[in-house]
């Protein structure tokens, strides 16, 4: 039940951008394969939180579109991450950090033949043609994001 709820919220958070009508954003900075694309802080308190990492790391937040239970984390006018909002309490396992890969597909068959897990509703395409994510359970049930700046055809999902 906390896995499918965990999918739902990224995948939601992720997907919301496309209820408003406003510009396509870019796609995130391209780090190369292998380092962090991107983050997601989950917490029971988004406005303690938000004030929290505000104040200790000089972030700013920006709404995401359809959705008050998410922050775009902001730093130096790029977005970096997600402030996101849990049902409940959290645990220290309770975020997620994504890796920039090259290959979605190929990456999400690599995890699952190493002993990973691809969540159901997972890879998909971000909107506005921003890239690809995923979410991978590791064989104890840790998870990680893959982010591929490249979408998915639609032939191969």
């Amino acid at each position: 039940m906390g896995r499918a709820m965990l999918c739902m919220t990224v995948a939601l958070t992720l997907a919301a951008g496309v209820s408003k009508a406003s510009p396509p954003k870019p796609p995130p900075p391209d780090v190369g394969s292998g380092r962090i694309a991107w983050f997601d802080i989950t917490t029971s308190n988004l406005a303690q939180s938000k004030a929290f990492y505000g104040n200790l790391f000089d972030w700013e937040f920006a709404p995401v579109p359809g959705t008050d239970l998410a922050l775009e984390i902001v730093l130096q006018g790029a977005a970096i991450g997600t402030l996101r909002g849990a049902e409940g309490t959290t645990s220290v396992f309770n975020g997620v950090v994504y890796v920039q890969v090259a290959d979605m597909p190929a990456s999400c068959k690599k995890a699952t033949d190493l002993g990973g897990t691809v969540p159901a509703g997972f890879p998909f395409n971000l909107p506005d043609a921003r890239g690809a994510v995923a979410l991978v359970l590791d064989p104890t049930g840790h998870p990680v994001g893959l982010y591929s700046r490249t979408p998915i055809p639609s032939a191969v999902r």
